[in-house]
């Protein structure tokens, strides 16, 4: 196993201490689980660098890498709704959109196929926008009512970087490396 899986495994590792960190503490400032956050944001950022980097990109690596993401995405959406920091409706917008390139991804998996997009600067651009304003709604700063607009706006910026995502995705077939 190469460092950027192992970067990945050790994020998969920090979901459920995410979810340890914030429901274990009473308070309503969640300022361990954002430090956990943001932590898995950074070894996101270093695995894929590090991947392209040495050339050690693994077809490991581009299914787990974004499932991981997506997964932690769904835990801190999941703590959010619960302790009523955000709506069902906003929160559900955005799982959709996860959901959906989840099974897309995996139903091109099983076809002995994989989903191969160009990095774009909007997905870049929301994955930036979505940290922001997670840490707002958890620290309610600056208030929560402009933290739950970052929120939306967020939720646009996603899905117009997901119909991006799709417009440039080729498919390519594992079996035979061409389609």
């Amino acid at each position: 196993m190469n460092l950027p899986n192992t970067l990945t495994l050790f994020r998969f590792i920090l979901i459920p201490l995410y979810l340890w960190a914030f429901y274990g503490v009473s308070s309503e400032h969640k300022v361990g689980a954002l430090l956990i956050l943001l932590l898995a944001g950074l070894t996101d950022i270093l695995d894929g660098y590090i991947a392209r980097r040495t050339g050690t990109v693994t077809q490991t690596g581009q299914l787990f890498d974004p499932l991981v993401d997506k997964l932690m995405m769904v835990a801190v959406l999941f703590s959010l709704i619960q302790s009523n920091r955000v709506s069902w409706i906003i929160a559900g917008l955005l799982l959709l959109r996860d959901a959906s390139m989840i099974v897309g991804a995996t139903f091109f998996y099983f076809q002995g196929k994989r989903a191969v997009p160009k990095a774009n600067r909007w997905g870049k651009i929301t994955t930036v926008l979505y940290y922001m304003s997670i840490c707002a709604v958890i620290l309610a700063w600056p208030s929560a009512t402009v933290a739950v607009w970052l929120l939306i706006i967020t939720l646009i910026f996603s899905y117009f970087a997901m119909f991006v995502y799709l417009t440039n995705m080729q498919i390519i077939d594992v079996r035979r490396r061409v389609l």
